[in-house]
């Protein structure tokens, strides 16, 4: 069995994002806010996701945009709702644990659970409180890797 590395640097970040964009811009639930509301193109998108990320675990990047904004916008054309945040974070979690274990990345994991919750509350998606609202508690769930 490999050791499975912590994630160390820059180019940890981009193979995790790209694994992680690849199955959320393919998800049958959250991949349409992707492809058909936003029309993200993932090499425009990737060098700032990287850049929050990079600040947020590494220290070692700045970060000076809105990440709420973008998610604003979405919610007006298409609401977000606790289930899609739910998913998000189902998917961020399978690609974390799939390639990458130690302190930054259960960071990376309990980050990307705050980012969800925040912005629920922020969009006005009401309590997040146990599974109200159709976000599901990730204890509760059994995740697999991502391919």
């Amino acid at each position: 069995m490999r050791e499975t590395p912590d994630i160390r640097d820059r180019h940890d970040l981009d193979v995790l994002l790209r694994r992680f964009y690849g199955a959320a811009f393919a998800d049958p639930l959250i991949g349409p806010f992707f492809t058909e509301v936003a029309g993200t193109d993932l090499e425009v998108h990737l060098p700032h996701i990287a850049d929050f990320w990079e600040r947020a675990l590494l220290r070692t990047a700045d970060y000076g945009r809105d990440p709420f904004a973008p998610h604003a916008a979405l919610h007006t054309v298409r609401p977000l709702t606790a289930a899609h945040f739910g998913r998000w974070v189902q998917l961020w979690h399978a690609g974390v644990d799939g390639l990458h274990a130690g302190p930054r990345a259960e960071r990376a994991k309990a980050q990307g659970e705050r980012i969800a919750l925040v912005l629920l509350k922020r969009l006005g998606g009401g309590s997040t409180e146990g599974t109200g609202g159709g976000f599901v508690p990730l204890a509760a769930l059994e995740l697999r890797s991502v391919a």
